[in-house]
């Protein structure tokens, strides 16, 4: 999950284990789901990049963009990446369960929206959302790198 900039990092892990020749890459079985939000298209950061990878490699590798200002979400306001999530909130809870990481670069402001979301969503699933989150990070899933 990303916004901007935060980018940067995603670009190499879909490297290493799509594009480069590497021990990674040649161990990976799973499947990487990019979420990044921008504000416009124009602004989509390594957009061919993505696209060549999701082509080459489309059950391994899920793209999804929440553009602000040209999307809307399912309550008719802007599409932050908080929303786009969510749209998927039960696949990526259940990724989650399954052992999957979940990773956050960016903006740090897109944490309380990112956090808000899945507290409420844990709320609807009937889960603890304090020791929900406690897990995740107990069983180190949960990685956040913000600024």
């Amino acid at each position: 999950v990303a916004t901007g900039t935060g980018i940067a990092p995603y670009r190499g892990f879909v490297r290493r284990l799509f594009v480069e020749e590497t021990p990674a890459a040649k161990a990976y079985k799973g499947q990487a789901w990019l979420f990044l939000g921008v504000a416009n298209s124009d602004a989509l950061l390594y957009d061919d990049e993505w696209q060549e990878v999701k082509e080459k490699y489309p059950e391994q590798f899920r793209l999804d963009y929440a553009l602000s200002r040209e999307q809307t979400n399912s309550k008719g306001g802007k599409m932050y990446i908080q929303d786009k999530v969510e749209e998927y909130a039960d696949e990526v809870f259940t990724k989650l369960e399954n052992g999957a990481h979940i990773y956050f670069c960016g903006l740090k402001g897109m944490m309380p929206g990112i956090q808000g979301m899945l507290q409420t969503v844990a709320e609807k699933k009937g889960l603890d959302y304090d020791a929900w989150l406690k897990g995740l990070k107990a069983k180190k899933q949960w990685h956040v790198e913000v600024y």
